[in-house]
């Protein structure tokens, strides 16, 4: 890596596992975690092959898994691959930088019907690396494949976000301003795309 990921450089010491706590307290308070992988679910054939990006402690990707898909999840951080591996067994959870992913070198060969990039994933890469994870994101994708990104809009702005993809040659399918598909407006705090390649 040329530059280490935000996750690591802009955030306070110990945030990994504080971040791994709050996940497993708001699971343990029955707090709906799953909002993101029903839209997932509702947008792919039943059994698909998803790709949670920068998939954290596994949440969404193990709702996506309990609803039949077949589901990696990777992340470069490996306090929270432990996590997801220990909280959720059944997808396989790799460690691994979006902005050099190759699943293929790491046994997972099989291209992705969706990839889902949520929990502000790409506000955390590395600087002047956001077209670089979306390209290899791409690389990953089945033909016709779509990705799914979330984040807050004053992490990244969505102008500069929107010329990153372009750069990437992903075409921006549909917005909203939330995970529940809100109607999308300029002044929205969130927005979550959903982007085609080519």
């Amino acid at each position: 890596m040329t530059s280490l990921p935000r996750w690591f450089t802009d955030t306070d010491e110990g945030h990994s596992q504080a971040y791994v706590d709050q996940m497993r307290t708001l699971a343990a308070e029955g707090e709906d975690l799953a909002g993101e992988a029903r839209l997932v679910d509702a947008m792919v054939r039943p059994r698909s092959r998803i790709l949670d990006a920068g998939c954290g402690p596994g949440r969404v990707g193990a709702a996506l898994f309990a609803r039949g898909h077949s589901v990696v999840g990777v992340d470069v951080d490996p306090e929270l691959i432990a996590a997801a591996r220990e909280d959720h067994p059944g997808p396989v959870w790799l460690m691994a930088d979006l902005a050099s992913l190759d699943l293929a070198s790491m046994g997972e060969p099989e291209p992705f019907d969706a990839i889902v990039v949520a929990g502000n994933v790409l506000a955390f890469v590395a600087p002047d690396t956001e077209v670089q994870v979306l390209k290899r994101l791409a690389t990953h994708l089945i033909p016709g494949g779509f990705v799914i990104a979330g984040f807050h809009t004053e992490r990244y702005d969505i102008a500069e976000f929107d010329r990153h993809l372009a750069k990437a040659g992903f075409v921006l399918e549909q917005r909203f301003a939330t995970w529940d598909l809100r109607p999308w407006q300029m002044e929205a705090d969130f927005a979550v795309s959903v982007l085609r390649f080519g």
